[in-house]
C-alpha cells in the first residue's frame, strides 16, 4: 500500500497549472486537431472502429495526463498498438480486444507497483529504431486496402492481406480512393515542412470528405457514429477466454509499457526542466487502459506524435493534455454525424504520411555505420517485425543484442603474461618490484621457472572458458601466479573455470600462487571452494610483490627446507 500510495497524483502534479494555464488551453485545442484524425483512423485499422479510437483519445488521454508520470505526456491509440491488435482483432474479435486492454491495464499497474520502469532505460538503440521503422511499415501495409478501395481483401499477415488488395485493385481499379488517399498523404507532409505549426491532418480529411461530398464520390465512408461514449459494462468477454487472452495481454502490456516511457524520454528532452517518474507512468498507463475498454476503447498507450506537439505548442503542464480530451469528448457528443462522412481513404492517407514521418533516416544511418552487430540488430528487428509481429521482434532484437553485448565483452577480456621485473601492472605493484634488489642469476631463474598472468576485464561464463585453453598450456615453469587484481566482475563459471585451472596446473606439478584478489570476488570463491588449499597453505596473496617473494623462496629455498619440486609433485 507504501508503494501504490506513492503512485498517486499529489498537489505537487498540478504547481505548474497555475502559471501559465492560457498556454496549456491552448496547447491542449492543438493536440486535439492533430489527435482527431488519427484517433479515427487508429480506430478503423484496429477494426473496432472510428468510435472505438476515439473513446480511446477521451478516456484513456485524461487518465493518463492525470495519473501518468509525465507533465506533458499525451496518451491515445497509436499505429504501434495497432500493429498488435489486428491479430488479437482477427482471432478472437472485438470482445477478445476490450479484455485484452482490460489486462493489460492489470499488467501495467502490477509493473509500476513492482517498479519495473526504470529498466525501460536500458532497451538497446538499435533495437527501438529497427522495430519503429518495422512499425511504420506495418502501418502503410495496413492502410493498403483502403487506400486502394479494396474492402474484401484477405489473408493471415498484414503483407499478405495488402498484396490480396492489390491485386484486387489491378483487376477492377477504381482511381477515386488511391488519389484521395494521396492527395491527403502529399498535403500533410508538404505542408509539415514548409508550415509545421498548420494542423494539415485535419484541414486535409476536411477537404477530402467535403469534395467527396460534392461530388458523389464512390469511396467507403466510416459510417454514423452513436452520440456519446457507451455505458460502462463488465459483460464485453466470455470468463473461459481468460487463459487463451493472457499472453496477448502480456504482449500489449510489454508495448504500452515500452512506448510510453520512450515517449516520456523524448518530452523529457525536448523540454527544460521536466523530468518524469517512470513507474507512475506505468500506473497512469495502466490506469488508462482498465478504464478504456469499459468505454469501447481500445487499448492506449502514449503518442510520440501527439507529445511532441503539445511540447512544441508551449504546455506546461497536465492540463493541456486533459484539454485534448475534453474537446474530443465535445467532438464526440455532438459531431458524431459529420465525422462518419470521412472517408476511409482519407484517413488511410492520414497514416500512410504518418508512417513516412515516424522513420528518421539520418538514426537508421547511423547506427547501421556505427558497428556491425548494430547494423545486424536493427536489421534483424525491422524484418521480424515486418513479416511475423513486434512482441517476437523486440524479443528476438533484445535477445541477439545480448548474445552480441556478451561476445563483445567475452572478446575485451584478456590473459597477459606479464614480465616479473619492471612490471607495468597497479603502481603499488611497480614501485615494490622497482625496490627489489634482483642480481642476474635471479632474473633469469625467475624468466626460466616463473610465469605471471594478468587478467583483465570480467571472468564470467562468457569468456571464462577461453583462458582455460590459454593457461592449460602453459610449459617449462614450475610456479604460475594468477594476477586478480584487474578482474571487474566474476561469476560462478568464472570461478569454477578459475578452479578448473589450478587443478589442471597442479597436476602437472606446477605450484598455482594468487594475489589481488578483491573482496566481492573472494566471496564466490569461498563459497564454491574454489582455491580453499591453496590459502590454508598461504599461497594466496593481497598483492604481486608478496607472491613474487614466495616463489623465489619456493625455488630456492633455504638450507634444509624442503624443495618445491618435493612439494609439487601432488596437488598442494
Amino acid at each position: 500500500m507504501t508503494r501504490v500510495g506513492g503512485l498517486l497524483p499529489t498537489r505537487a502534479d498540478w504547481k505548474q497549472a497555475r502559471r501559465s494555464p492560457g498556454r496549456d488551453l491552448i496547447a491542449g485545442l492543438t493536440v486535439a486537431v492533430v489527435a482527431l484524425p488519427l484517433a479515427l483512423a487508429f480506430g478503423v485499422s484496429s477494426g473496432l472502429g472510428a468510435q472505438a479510437g476515439l473513446a480511446t483519445a477521451v478516456v484513456a488521454g485524461a487518465l493518463a495526463a492525470v495519473f501518468g508520470g509525465s507533465n506533458l505526456q499525451v496518451s491515445g491509440p497509436t499505429g504501434a498498438m495497432t500493429v498488435v491488435l489486428v491479430p488479437i482483432m482477427r482471432q478472437y474479435g472485438a470482445d477478445g480486444v476490450l479484455m485484452v486492454g482490460l489486462l493489460a491495464g492489470v499488467v501495467l499497474v502490477a509493473l509500476a507497483v513492482a517498479r519495473v520502469g526504470r529498466f525501460a532505460r536500458y532497451m538497446p538503440m538499435p533495437v527501438i529504431e529497427g522495430f519503429t521503422a518495422g512499425i511504420a511499415v506495418v502501418i502503410a501495409l495496413q492502410q493498403i486496402p483502403a487506400a486502394l478501395g479494396v474492402a474484401s481483401a484477405t489473408g493471415d499477415r498484414v503483407w499478405q492481406v495488402a498484396a490480396d488488395a492489390a491485386a484486387r485493385f489491378a483487376g477492377d481499379p477504381h482511381p477515386a480512393a488511391p488519389l484521395m488517399a494521396l492527395a491527403v498523404a502529399g498535403a500533410m507532409l508538404v505542408g509539415a515542412r514548409y508550415r509545421p505549426a498548420v494542423p494539415f491532418s485535419l484541414l486535409a480529411v476536411v477537404a477530402a470528405t467535403v469534395v467527396a461530398q460534392i461530388t458523389g464520390l464512390d469511396v467507403a465512408r466510416i459510417g454514423a457514429l452513436p452520440a456519446g461514449l457507451p455505458a460502462p459494462s463488465l459483460g464485453f468477454a466470455d470468463p473461459g477466454a481468460f487463459s487463451a487472452l493472457l499472453a496477448p495481454a502480456l504482449a500489449v502490456a510489454a508495448l504500452a509499457a515500452l512506448e510510453s516511457l520512450l515517449c516520456a524520454s523524448v518530452a523529457d528532452a525536448m523540454s527544460v526542466g521536466e523530468r518524469h517518474d517512470p513507474d507512475r507512468e506505468l500506473f497512469g498507463q495502466g490506469i488508462a487502459n482498465l478504464a478504456a475498454p469499459l468505454f469501447g476503447g481500445i487499448p492506449a498507450t502514449a503518442a510520440i506524435a501527439r507529445t511532441a506537439v503539445n511540447v512544441r505548442s508551449g504546455a506546461r503542464s497536465r492540463v493541456s493534455a486533459l484539454t485534448h480530451a475534453a474537446v474530443l469528448a465535445v467532438i464526440v457528443f455532438t459531431a458524431g454525424g459529420l465525422v462518419g462522412r470521412i472517408p476511409l481513404a482519407a484517413l488511410a492517407g492520414v497514416l500512410l504520411a504518418t508512417t513516412v514521418r515516424m522513420v528518421e533516416v539520418g538514426s537508421l544511418r547511423a547506427i547501421a555505420r556505427s558497428t556491425r552487430s548494430d547494423a545486424v540488430v536493427m536489421v534483424l528487428t525491422f524484418a521480424v517485425t515486418v513479416a511475423l509481429d513486434l512482441v517476437t521482434a523486440v524479443m528476438v532484437g533484445v535477445g541477439v543484442a545480448i548474445v552480441l553485448a556478451l561476445r563483445a565483452v567475452a572478446r575485451s577480456v584478456r590473459v597477459e603474461r606479464v614480465p616479473l621485473e619492471g612490471d607495468q601492472g597497479d603502481a603499488a605493484d611497480h614501485a615494490a618490484d622497482h625496490a627489489a634488489d634482483q642480481d642476474a642469476e635471479e632474473r633469469r631463474l625467475l624468466g626460466e621457472h616463473i610465469v605471471a598472468y594478468r587478467f583483465d576485464g570480467p571472468l564470467f561464463f562468457g569468456a571464462a572458458h577461453r583462458f582455460l585453453l590459454e593457461l592449460s598450456e602453459v610449459a617449462d615453469v614450475r610456479v604460475v601466479i594468477l594476477r586478480m587484481s584487474r578482474v571487474s566482475t566474476i561469476d560462478a563459471t568464472g570461478a569454477s573455470v578459475l578452479g578448473d585451472v589450478i587443478t589442471r596446473l597442479e597436476r602437472r606439478g606446477i605450484t598455482v600462487l594468487l594475489s589481488g584478489i578483491r573482496q566481492g570476488h573472494d566471496q564466490v570463491l569461498a563459497a564454491l571452494g574454489v582455491a580453499d588449499h591453496l590459502r590454508r597453505d598461504g599461497l594466496v596473496f593481497s598483492d604481486t610483490p608478496a607472491a613474487i617473494t614466495c616463489a623465489r623462496k619456493l625455488l630456492n629455498p633455504p638450507t634444509g627446507s624442503p624443495l618445491l619440486g618435493d612439494r609439487a609433485q601432488a596437488p598442494i
